[in-house]
């Protein structure tokens, strides 16, 4: 991101097991880290419909709108260790902010104030995770 340029700012790809063989994978289903949501559950609230509505907030949904979503199928998010990841930076004291999406700090059971939500105006922030530096 454009943001990134201070050198205290750093994005991290969520942890996926093979969907074949229920095994820890060491690959996403994007081979860039981006674009393949995991998308809120019906029963979350639905941020990303909310801030796709409005056509100023184009960048929100960017990623996942010009990236294929089909190899999505063969990888299942790991919600235990991608929680104790983002824990894991979230107890650290050098780390100000992480950025993730409401439904998936509220899926993941985190309750650290660091976590926190982005504008709709800039990328969702649930294919990977944010943070920051102090």
């Amino acid at each position: 991101h454009l943001s990134h340029s201070d050198g205290k700012k750093l994005d991290i790809g969520f942890i996926y097991n093979d969907s074949k063989t229920g095994n820890l994978s060491s690959k996403t289903p994007s081979i860039i880290g981006y674009g393949i949501s995991e998308e809120p559950l019906p029963r979350e609230h639905n941020r990303p419909l909310y801030c796709g509505k409005d056509p100023k907030n184009w960048e929100y949904n960017f990623m996942y709108s010009i990236y294929p979503q089909n190899a999505k199928k063969d990888y299942q998010f790991n919600s235990s260790i991608t929680k104790e990841l983002i824990s894991s930076f979230s107890n650290n004291k050098v780390i100000s902010k992480i950025f993730l999406e409401p439904h998936l700090k509220s899926r993941l059971g985190l309750r650290s104030g660091k976590i926190r939500q982005v504008q709709c105006g800039s990328v969702r922030h649930d294919d990977h995770f944010h943070v920051q530096l102090e």
